[in-house]
């Protein structure tokens, strides 16, 4: 008896398209940060005007994060972001731990990395 043709999926199928997978990647990735910060905004109840007051951001400018429209975001911007809603931005690899802060200085972003034990 011969075994039955595994059927695939459509996702599975147009993954191994190299343009698709990319793309799709991409989109995926800039989902999860608006999922993100929309969760952490609701779990803190901020406005997006407010959260913009704070971190010294335009308010247009987390509307776009918040929806995946922001092309690119800068680190320092998602530092401030996250800081401002109470978290902390930590790398960590194996036993090392290293935590980025947002230091504001004359109203520019300087990042300091601190490591953590």
């Amino acid at each position: 008896m011969t075994k039955p043709k595994k059927t695939i999926s459509t996702y599975e199928r147009e993954m191994k398209n190299a343009r698709f997978k990319k793309a799709f990647e991409k989109s995926y990735k800039e989902f999860l940060l608006s999922e993100l910060l929309i969760a952490i905004m609701e779990e803190d109840e901020i406005s997006v005007r407010d959260l913009a007051r704070e971190v010294g951001l335009s308010p247009t400018i987390i509307q776009k994060i918040r929806s995946g429209k922001q092309d690119d975001l800068k680190i320092s911007n998602f530092v401030s972001i996250v800081q401002a809603c109470g978290y902390k931005v930590i790398l960590e690899k194996n036993d090392e731990r290293i935590e980025i802060e947002d230091r504001k200085r004359n109203k520019k972003h300087h990042l300091n990395f601190v490591h953590a034990a």
